[in-house]
């Protein structure tokens, strides 16, 4: 089933709450999501995917089988549909899997510093994590902040327990670890203050398209013909 990464609309929100209650102990009122996302429309992303609403994963309870009976439904008099009332999904058939939730850094005592942004909550549902769902949404959240609110670096926490996370946002995404905060989530663990300096050039999305092809990127010069290398060697044989 695919998967399409998009900005958050208000009409997300619940899901996006859904999600991190399921995944994450840092858990958020709706109106914290709402503030972001009205306040910095462009700046926040979902991963949604689209499937059938009575799949074998949404009809089935926690653990037990489950059928469209057990179901909440509610019949929409406009198209004469039933529709599921299940949190996890946004419009019938179309499932948000995960959600980046990003702002501005309007903290009033730093002021003075330039323009910057950080990044509150990542979440991917854990039936479609180590599909790259994570990076691709802050790809896009890093690309939005610098392009649209012309932020020169961007912030986040991380528990220090949380290796997985560490290693995208360290390793793969190029965060720098600043510091330890010494007890700064509710259950006294600590966490690593990460920064990563913000460059439009690099953060073009067209540079992480086709990654891992064990062929030579192709450029196009806008000279050659397009159809010449159809007409040499056949259509099977170029590289899109």
């Amino acid at each position: 089933m695919p998967v399409t990464i998009r900005r958050a609309t208000i009409n997300d929100i619940i899901c996006m709450q859904n999600a991190n209650l399921h995944n994450l102990p840092e858990n958020y009122m709706i109106k914290y999501y709402m503030y972001h996302v009205l306040s910095w429309p462009e700046a926040s992303f979902v991963a949604t995917s689209t499937s059938n609403v009575f799949d074998d994963e949404d009809t089935t309870g926690q653990g037990g089988a489950g059928n469209e009976e057990d179901c909440l439904m509610f019949n929409d008099p406009i198209s004469g549909n039933s529709i599921k009332l299940d949190p996890t999904y946004v419009n019938p058939g179309e499932k948000l899997v995960g959600y980046v939730l990003v702002k501005m850094n309007d903290d009033p005592d730093q002021q003075n510093e330039e323009p910057n942004g950080h990044v509150t909550s990542l979440s991917v549902m854990r039936t479609y994590r180590r599909m790259g769902i994570a990076e691709k949404l802050m790809r896009q959240a890093l690309f939005a902040l610098r392009e649209v609110h012309d932020a020169k670096y961007v912030s986040l926490h991380v528990r220090q327990s949380n290796r997985a996370a560490l290693h995208l946002y360290r390793d793969t995404l190029e965060f720098e670890v600043l510091s330890i905060e010494k007890s700064y989530y509710q259950d006294g663990e600590d966490a690593y203050a990460m920064k990563k300096v913000l460059k439009l050039d690099e953060l073009q999305i067209s540079n992480f398209t086709h990654r891992g092809s064990s062929e030579e990127k192709v450029e196009d010069d806008l000279t050659s013909d397009l159809l010449e290398d159809i007409v040499k060697n056949g259509i099977d044989n170029i590289a899109v």
